[in-house]
């Protein structure tokens, strides 16, 4: 087998390249996420809804800050809220969502110094 046989034609290749409104979707969602309260608080969701008491003593951050962070991931369609009660109840806004938070923190995790690195590729 040749090392040109491996290679994809550039029509093969912007095929798999996403568009230009995915990508700018894509880039406000991880823009949203950069912020490390934002990132937090999706973690602590990620294992289910919470209330923004809990969610406030799991980050340490101020309620008032904690309120705002949910608001944009709110906007941001990261994060829905339904009332419980005289509670406002966050969650993820689905699992693809928990799953992409996840993984984020799980390869960062591997990128911190003294912790190991993985050597496998996701499938």
């Amino acid at each position: 087998m040749r090392a040109r046989d491996n290679v994809a034609d550039a029509n093969d290749l912007q095929k798999r390249v996403p568009g230009n409104a995915v990508v700018e979707a894509a880039t406000v969602l991880l823009g949203m996420l950069a912020d490390p309260t934002r990132l937090r608080l999706a973690a602590c969701l990620a294992h289910g809804e919470q209330d923004v008491t809990a969610l406030t003593a799991a980050v340490g951050a101020a309620r008032p800050a904690v309120s705002q962070h949910l608001g944009k991931l709110r906007l941001a369609g990261l994060v829905t809220v339904r009332r419980d009660g005289r509670r406002q109840v966050y969650a993820l806004a689905g699992p693809h969502v928990g799953r992409l938070v996840t993984e984020a923190l799980h390869t960062a995790g591997h990128r911190v110094p003294g912790r190991p690195r993985s050597t496998s590729i996701p499938t």
